[in-house]
């Protein structure tokens, strides 16, 4: 998984097993600076070409310093909302060929959303709680 940063947010939120982040805004240095302790595999940090324009030149130099390698990657829209254990319920659900209202009454998603994750969504963010989990 691909762990989100966000300036100001604490350092407990990001797994000390972290391997990928994605930057979502341009942080300081010492964010970078506790991040790099924390996270020692750490191999791979991403971001948006305006976030990288925007961030500290010291702080792509520490990452790249470190080993981490520092990629462009675009990640549009907001991420989905829904537990990923009730999400893969729905789905499997789905797959067995429930109705969309049936699946409604069981899992508590709405028969909209669960037309949407079968049908339209990559499923690359999921919200758990407050933070953003990038899936690959």
């Amino acid at each position: 998984m691909i762990f989100s940063v966000l300036t100001g947010m604490p350092l407990k939120d990001i797994p000390k097993e972290a391997t990928q982040l994605h930057f979502v805004r341009p942080v300081k240095k010492e964010l970078v600076e506790k991040i790099l302790k924390k996270c020692k595999g750490l191999r791979q940090a991403t971001m948006s070409k305006s976030c990288l324009a925007r961030m500290p030149k010291k702080n792509i130099a520490m990452l790249k310093k470190k080993g981490v390698v520092v990629e462009i990657e675009t990640r549009a829209g907001r991420p989905i909302s829904v537990p990923l254990e009730k999400m893969q319920q729905a789905l499997e659900m789905r797959k067995d060929y429930q109705s969309l209202r049936e699946v409604e009454k069981v899992t508590g998603i709405s028969k909209s959303t669960v037309h949407y994750l079968e049908k339209y969504s990559q499923r690359a963010k999921i919200k758990n709680g407050k933070r953003v989990i990038y899936l690959k």
